[in-house]
């Protein structure tokens, strides 16, 4: 009995070590979670205080030097004189049946204008370098104000009275001049793009019969500019993106164009500013080393949208960036790589760009090709695969980018009032009492009312209202989806 007694001690601290091993495990994971986070915190903490305070310098040295021009960036732009604001997103009033729209007057937009760069209209035109803007999409996430006949890129999002493409437009044609900007669109949308971009060529408006995703889009401009120019080089820009810092964003479309001429695929990389789970990654591989684009480097991968800890993980290793889906590429470069790893897709681009020019072939040629294109991103297409074999390549940027694709980032845009909700509109329609957050679009011309309720989205349309909260805006694309199936396909 005492032998078995003395021995008992010993055999219950064997068997407790594991399991107070395990939890001392356990606890130190924890600690050290609750340490990333804060540190994570701090670091956000800090960026938001820097860019606080670039704001408040950009926006001083504009008020002090009003002669010099200068883009502001992403500031929030004072609310402007109600006699001086467009009152509505749409620029042209009979858009939304039943909408009253008074005239809106122009007021230089702090988001990408021509008028705000210092650098004279036309001084960086880069020969051989064409733009394409793909404009596509029926921006489902901000309906109901964006619809399929007339989504966002064809809205002013800012009240400043230029549309998103523009804007764009605004934006690059200092690169290219008119007479080498092309735009991508569906039957559905040419009309308005025309009656918006009175200085758009007709020759370089393709019209793609259906939505086919972005490497058919581009794929098909690639194959009919390099039948035009055969040593063209292209960027590809989306059209319903907001962009600040032009003298930082045409920097690195030109250094963007010098990778390109090496045969390359090239991406511009936006530095994060906070983990978003909303967009995919770019992950940062080595330096190129090339004199004439110093900040370029291979891609080391490309990375889907992540869940909320993986992209707070990729911040803090400093060597990813956000994928906006720009490329810049030779145009015969681009074919080779489709051809390389989409022949099919590219036998049929290359089908109908030979017939491009002759518009009774044109239609023909379309008509028995396009149907039976893949749908497919040009990431998965190209982009994915030839990083694997380092022909593509990023240059990591620092101009302010955001895709507005929800009424969340849409509602960070716009000019708000201490403890008020953004109003895209017409302010006078909204009256409020202890609301504060959110964003409402007094869209129908009725008086919205507030009362007790926080960061809500309230989208008040003629024929529509929505009500969410700006936590759930991602799923209004899942909103739209239910109301297609319960027969409402006329107000999408």
């Amino acid at each position: 009995m005492s032998a078995s007694a003395s021995s008992s001690p010993a055999a219950q601290a064997s068997s407790g070590m594991p399991i107070e091993f395990m939890f001392k495990q356990i606890m130190d994971a924890v600690h050290k979670s609750q340490m990333e986070i804060a540190e994570l915190r701090s670091e956000c903490h800090e960026l938001r205080q820097a860019n606080a305070s670039l704001e408040r310098q950009v926006r001083d040295g504009l008020q002090n030097n009003s002669s010099r021009l200068g883009t502001p960036g992403f500031t929030t732009p004072a609310p402007g004189s109600p006699q001086l604001r467009a009152k509505s997103p749409f620029l042209s009033p009979n858009t939304v049946p039943s909408i009253a729209v008074p005239p809106s007057i122009y007021v230089p937009s702090p988001l990408s204008d021509n008028a705000l760069t210092q650098f004279p209209f036309g001084v960086r035109e880069i020969p051989g370098f064409w733009v394409v803007i793909p404009a596509g999409g029926a921006g489902t996430r901000l309906w109901p104000l964006s619809r399929e006949e007339h989504p966002k890129f064809l809205l002013d999002l800012t009240l400043k009275g230029r549309s998103l493409i523009q804007a764009t437009w605004d934006r690059l044609i200092p690169l290219s001049s008119a007479s080498r900007t092309a735009i991508v669109a569906g039957p559905a949308h040419v009309k308005s793009i025309k009656e918006q971009l009175p200085d758009l060529l007709p020759h370089n408006l393709i019209c793609e019969p259906s939505a086919k995703d972005s490497m058919a889009a581009i794929g098909l401009a690639a194959a009919i500019l390099a039948v035009r120019d055969p040593n063209s080089i292209i960027g590809s820009f989306a059209a319903d993106h907001m962009i600040s810092g032009d003298d930082a964003f045409l920097a690195a479309v030109a250094e963007a164009v010098e990778v390109a001429k090496k045969d390359y695929l090239v991406t511009i990389g936006i530095a994060p500013s906070h983990p978003s789970t909303g967009f995919g990654y770019v992950r940062l591989g080595e330096k190129l080393g090339f004199k004439d684009a110093p900040n370029a480097r291979l891609v080391s991968s490309f990375k889907e949208k992540p869940d909320a800890r993986t992209a707070a993980a990729y911040i803090k290793t400093g060597n990813y960036r956000w994928n906006a889906g720009m490329f810049v590429v030779k145009a015969a470069f681009l074919m080779e790589l489709l051809k390389e790893y989409k022949p099919e897709l590219h036998e049929g681009l290359q089908k109908i760009a030979r017939a491009w020019d002759d518009e009774a072939l044109r239609a023909k040629v379309l008509d028995e090709v396009w149907p039976g294109l893949e749908k497919i991103a040009i990431d998965h297409a190209v982009a994915e695969p030839a990083a694997m074999d380092r022909r593509v390549a990023v240059v990591p940027a620092t101009f302010g980018w955001d895709d507005v694709g929800d009424f969340s980032s849409l509602a960070d845009l716009l000019p708000a009032e201490s403890n008020q909700p953004r109003i895209l509109g017409d302010s006078g329609l909204v009256v409020t009492e202890q609301a504060a957050g959110g964003i409402v679009v007094p869209g129908s011309g009725r008086l919205v009312s507030l009362l007790g309720v926080d960061d809500l989205v309230i989208v008040d349309m003629p024929d529509t209202l929505l009500v969410t909260t700006r936590a759930r805006s991602q799923e209004v694309k899942r909103l739209v989806k239910k109301c297609r199936e319960s027969g409402w396909k006329q107000l999408l």
